[in-house]
């Protein structure tokens, strides 16, 4: 491994994206108070809009985690991976608009103050409401940033020839910088070159694999090897039947639609941004990049021996790309870990400095200069502890902790954030909600063998039938009040 070109191709895009955050830092400054920095001063058009949702939501996962799925369990992943596109794209056209108006005209910043905000109630339980959504928002998203930095750290001490910590901390040093300087501006600018390394990536992936072996002769061979790969009597990590794969585009729907890392960009939407531009762009990308899992059936076929599925993609990267093209590949997927990493620390760092200060000390009176002072200084620690979390974790796995994170948090904000669209309700709903969607997601992925998106599913239905029920009795208890004053 040519680790002088590797350390070279490294230094080269960070000069670019701290390029690019210096440039987002002007932006930034262009919306007076926080709004520049939590929501990138409402920027955000739909090239670069589509560009960063689609490479947070592809994450590292996509590059490494899921060839290995699909070397051990066959097509169902590939079905699994790309129900994320239309899933995303669905979010973007149905629910994207209704958040950026409705935060607009409240002038909320996340989506914690955005709960907060929309439900009608005593002041007390807003600010209660608004710091348990920021709580579990830090909680959840710190676990799951926990494993994006050992994943960035066991691939990038390999590809740079150093010990595993010392590439997650240069990692984290450079995810804080950009971040800090430029908030979500420079997040979304950095995903946008980020996303176009990583679907340069997967052509070149898709090529070196097909050029070798023709679509047509890949299924002969996969099916050779055992016919379940391509006709599963299962969902595989999925479920115990063979329907359960479907339950991916619902769990991904509402994956981009309520997670505040993902939903985040759609209150940062500029107002002039078309929905249907958002799409455009998105299309092309998330489907492209939806076919690397594709990589662990070729591995399969060409090295059937693999004792960790997990290795489907090193070895691909070690073994059947040249060293210069396996430098660049490994580079663009360290870019994917990237895009999550900073994207889920931003969204953290948002609910320390913004949403725990709101529901804490609500009559401070910072100025602008401090606000962003706090904002970069909570970049700074939350990354920091971060890392230090990671140093003294026990071993896991690293899809357990993405499904415990994001999935548990998308359970929790699902009815307050979607459903209360279509049910308005009030802030007990909210928090009823909030509180049922978190217990029950632990629950359920702790307690209960369930495939990868069931225990979400399920504990978001939970949560939706507390808020519905609240919703109801909060509504006859206001006709009651109401007929005793007549």
């Amino acid at each position: 491994m040519n680790t002088s070109l590797n350390w070279g191709l490294l230094l080269v895009t960070v000069a670019i994206m701290v390029g690019l955050a210096l440039y987002s830092n002007k932006v930034m400054h262009s919306s007076k108070g926080e709004g520049g920095f939590l929501l990138a001063a409402n920027c955000l058009g739909p090239f670069i809009g589509a560009s960063t949702i689609v490479a947070t939501a592809f994450s590292g996962w996509g590059f490494m985690g899921s060839p290995g799925v699909a070397y051990k369990y066959g097509v169902i992943e590939l079905l699994g991976n790309f129900f994320f596109a239309p899933a995303m794209i669905f979010a973007v056209l149905f629910c994207a608009r209704f958040l950026h108006q409705k935060a607009q005209t409240m002038g909320t910043l996340t989506i914690a103050e955005y709960i907060a905000v929309s439900h009608d109630g005593p002041y007390l339980i807003k600010r209660i409401t608004q710091a348990f959504s920021a709580i579990i928002t830090i909680v959840l998203l710190l676990i799951f940033l926990v494993g994006q930095i050992k994943a960035l750290g066991l691939l990038a001490g390999q590809w740079l020839g150093i010990s595993q910590t010392t590439a997650s901390l240069i990692m984290v040093a450079i995810i804080i910088l950009y971040t800090s300087i430029g908030g979500l501006a420079a997040v979304a600018f950095t995903d946008t070159f980020m996303v176009l390394g990583m679907c340069l990536s997967a052509i070149i992936i898709m090529v070196t694999i097909f050029t070798d072996l023709p679509p047509q002769q890949l299924i002969e061979q996969l099916n050779a090897i055992d016919k379940n790969l391509l006709a599963p009597q299962d969902s595989g990590p999925y479920g115990t039947s063979r329907w359960h794969v479907l339950m991916v585009l619902p769990y991904a729907f509402i994956y981009s639609a309520t997670l505040p890392y993902m939903s985040v960009r759609f209150m940062a939407f500029a107002n002039t941004t078309k929905l249907h531009h958002v799409a455009a762009y998105m299309t092309p990308m998330a489907c492209l990049l939806s076919l690397v899992p594709i990589v662990g059936c070729y591995i399969r076929v060409k090295v059937p021996t693999l004792t960790n599925p997990d290795d489907a993609m090193p070895v691909f990267l070690t073994q059947f790309l040249s060293p210069s093209l396996s430098a660049i590949v490994t580079l663009f997927i360290l870019f994917a870990m990237k895009s999550t990493a900073n994207s889920v620390l931003h969204a953290i760092s948002g609910a320390v400095s913004h949403d725990l200060r709101q529901a804490l000390w609500p009559h401070s009176s910072l100025t602008a200069k401090q606000l962003l002072l706090l904002n970069r200084g909570a970049v700074l620690g939350l990354g920091g502890v971060g890392f230090i979390i990671m140093l003294f974790a026990p071993p896991f796995m690293l899809s357990m902790l993405a499904i415990l994170g994001s999935g548990t948090l998308m359970a929790a904000l699902v009815a307050p954030t979607l459903l209360a669209h279509w049910l308005p309700s009030n802030i007990y709903a909210a928090l009823s909600a909030l509180v049922i969607g978190f217990f029950s997601g632990c629950l359920l992925f702790v307690e209960f063998s369930l495939g990868w998106v069931e225990a979400p599913l399920y504990a978001s239905i939970l949560a939706c039938c507390s808020y519905a029920l609240v919703a109801k009795c909060s509504q006859y208890q206001f006709i009651a009040h109401y007929l005793r004053l007549s």
